[in-house]
């Protein structure tokens, strides 16, 4: 690594981007009673006896004066799903908390809903530090919930995860990644869909390193195995989630797995031109539908028992293919036509699902910079 002398304030910015840190709204509520709120990421502990954390606002920001007479202050850090919640607070703009739901810390200073956690502060002294003042406040009460924080570096928006699980999170992840917001709103909304479609078990997966990849099961009252865990790596051309992947997602992202997995099952006499072509054909009618399915003749190499199953594509805002939402039964529980009534019921809740995910899950115009988080 080359040090850098005389450097520029764009040179500077872009290293210090480079430390990554969590995202809070910092609030107040000025002598009028007027509530004022701005997004920060110059947030830190000072001390834990005493409780004493600080964070730091440009003396240019519209608020900056009710901070600096008010003697409270309440730092709300962000879960992960509270982007719109953080560009909201970044912005200059007059009543930023009409229709933005909270209720009152000490001092009056606001307290956001679902946030990942809160102190609330009273402020026991201010520094001038350049073109910032440095507040520092003694924590008074705090709260936490099970949300995890959402992160920023780098001039974006960043999940975190545990350092242990990082060759896991890189095997889930996608060349269109199905972000965080999506993936949680598709969880959420599994409890929903298995009520509507029987006893039958329900995958969520994401195209891995390694293949179709599954992020999450939902329970059944009659679950086809006890194989059902995340991270299970299903065939591309035997599963039916990973006939979904290869039909649906662009060819030169799968070609390498789908001609490794049709080495794998080539059978008998059978060579590998001829499994291909019968896969391409395959393909053919999984477009043609809209949705995949692999019928159980014998018992699947991972449940042991013969089962059918479907699996519809889950789109972006783009119309990408970036999950696949998938229903297996054994064989004799489920009807393998594909205009069934089940296989029908799934496509169009993985149609709602992909509705939802472009109507709230798109990347908000305009993200913020760290200046505009620290405004």
């Amino acid at each position: 690594m080359q040090a850098t002398t005389g450097f520029e304030a764009r040179q500077l910015r872009d290293v210090l981007g480079t430390f990554v840190t969590g995202v809070t709204v910092v609030t107040t509520r000025d002598a009028a009673g007027v509530s004022h709120g701005v997004t920060a990421n110059s947030f830190s502990s000072v001390s834990l006896d005493p409780p004493l954390v600080l964070w730091s606002q440009s003396i240019t920001s519209r608020s900056h004066q009710a901070f600096q007479q008010s003697d409270h202050f309440a730092i709300n850090i962000l879960a992960d799903d509270q982007i719109a919640l953080s560009n909201h607070f970044a912005k200059s703009r007059d009543d930023k908390f009409n229709g933005i739901a909270h209720v009152q810390g000490i001092g009056g200073a606001p307290v956001l809903d679902g946030v990942a956690a809160h102190l609330e502060c009273t402020k026991v002294a201010a520094y001038p530090g350049g073109d910032h003042v440095v507040f520092i406040g003694r924590v008074d009460q705090l709260g936490q919930s099970a949300r995890r924080p959402l992160a920023f570096g780098s001039g974006k928006y960043m999940v975190p995860y545990a350092h242990d699980l990082g060759p896991t999170a890189l095997r889930l992840g996608t060349s269109r990644p199905a972000d965080l917001h999506a993936i949680r709103l598709a969880v959420d909304a599994l409890p929903r869909i298995a009520t509507q479609l029987g006893e039958h078990t329900l995958c969520l997966a994401v195209w891995g390193n390694h293949g179709p990849t599954a992020v999450h099961w939902e329970p059944s009252g009659r679950p086809v195995s006890d194989q059902l865990r995340p991270g299970l790596v299903m065939s591309i051309s035997r599963s039916a989630t990973g006939r979904a992947f290869a039909a649906f997602l662009p060819e030169e992202m799968t070609r390498p797995l789908v001609e490794e997995d049709l080495r794998a099952w080539t059978e008998g006499s059978e060579t590998a031109a001829g499994r291909r072509s019968r896969f391409d054909e395959t393909l053919a009618d999984v477009r043609r539908h809209g949705l995949a399915r692999a019928i159980g003749a014998a018992p699947s190499p991972i449940h042991q028992v013969a089962v059918n199953a479907f699996s519809a594509p889950i789109t972006d805002a783009q119309g990408h293919m970036v999950m696949a939402l998938s229903l297996t039964s054994c064989a004799d529980r489920l009807d393998p036509r594909w205009d069934g009534d089940v296989p029908q019921a799934l496509l169009a809740a993985a149609r709602d699902i992909s509705g939802q995910i472009e109507r709230k899950c798109q990347p908000g115009a305009g993200e913020p910079t760290m200046a505009a988080l620290n405004a």
